[in-house]
């Protein structure tokens, strides 16, 4: 049983490679001079029109991420300018109490200063 099998393998290849063979034979067949250089003519021509095409695809993409990258940076800017005001708006309002702290300290202690030198007087 095992040559019948070894034997089917052996013919199976022998004629995958005899159609392999023929098809690279025929791929590789002299051509006449002319249609050879059509045809290198025609693949020039579609590998520029990939190309052109593969670069303006590229153009846009990169346009889309520049613009997309203005706009992040736009928000982010406005974002950070928001929370700059916040900022200085909370800043004066601690800075609003705490002059009004002082100040009732240092009321306080006029008052205190007062009393005491009127206590010895």
């Amino acid at each position: 049983m095992g040559k019948k099998s070894d034997f089917g393998s052996f013919v199976s290849g022998f004629f995958m490679g005899g159609l392999i063979g023929a098809g690279v034979a025929l791929l590789f067949a002299p051509q006449a001079g002319e249609e050879t250089r059509e045809q290198i003519r025609q693949k020039g021509i579609e590998l520029t029109e990939q190309a052109s095409q593969m670069a303006e695809e590229a153009r846009v993409k990169a346009e889309e991420a520049l613009t997309e990258a203005r706009q992040r940076l736009e928000k982010t800017t406005e974002e950070f300018q928001a929370r700059v005001k916040e900022l200085e708006q909370q800043g004066r309002l601690l800075l609003e109490e705490q002059q009004e702290q002082l100040q009732e300290a240092t009321a306080k202690a006029e008052e205190e200063i007062s009393e005491g030198i009127n206590i010895q007087s």
